[in-house]
């Protein structure tokens, strides 16, 4: 039996870090995140700066390698890699991103039109959109509050008819009738501009 305080084996080791994976994974464990965090987190640093990756960037990729391990730690089986092997395979795949993401910025062309921002509107565009603006605010004060919370949650939050329904705790049908008959009124109401 191995005495815990003495400095364990690297068996040992690898299956703490393993059980703290998967306690992160399964729990969403912190504290087991942040023994994983204070031992990997300088040992992936100084593996991207040995690879000349710039500091500044190797740190930012070190969060980014600890990020995806808080993220994605459910998805981590001990029975296929040991939490070392895993946690630096994601570092070596960010390395690799980052590095693929240069490239293709330095192949971009700046001339492209596509990369150009749109001109700006005009100004008797921008008044006319002001206007229309002022005038779908008017009709939706003309909503009664029902219909106007799940229009606003449908089109300002962008939530689908489920998710509404969820939300305000009503059944599904009634979120797409107050829906229906909602935009029936602003219809009705602003004619063109629907």
């Amino acid at each position: 039996m191995t005495d815990l305080t003495e400095r364990p084996s690297a068996a040992v080791d690898s299956r703490a870090m393993s059980n703290l994976l998967v306690r992160v994974g399964q729990a969403r464990d912190r504290q087991a995140f942040r023994a994983l965090f204070d031992h990997f987190a300088p040992r992936i640093r100084s593996f991207l700066l040995q690879r000349r990756v710039p500091k500044a960037q190797a740190e930012d990729i070190t969060q980014d390698v600890m990020l995806s391990v808080w993220r994605r730690a459910a998805s981590f089986d001990p029975a296929k890699a040991g939490a070392s092997t895993w946690i630096y395979t994601i570092a070596r795949n960010q390395h690799i991103d980052q590095f693929r993401k240069a490239k293709r910025a330095e192949q971009m062309d700046e001339t492209d039109p596509s990369l150009q921002p749109e001109p700006a509107p005009a100004a008797d565009d921008l008044c006319e959109m002001s206007e229309s603006a002022q005038s779908v605010g008017a009709a939706l004060e003309t909503l009664s509050p029902d219909q106007r919370q799940v229009i606003d949650m449908a089109f300002t939050e962008g939530l689908s008819h489920s998710e509404i329904a969820d939300r305000l705790d009503l059944p599904l049908g009634t979120v797409k009738s107050r829906i229906r008959l909602a935009m029936g009124k602003l219809k009705t109401t602003l004619g063109d501009l629907v």
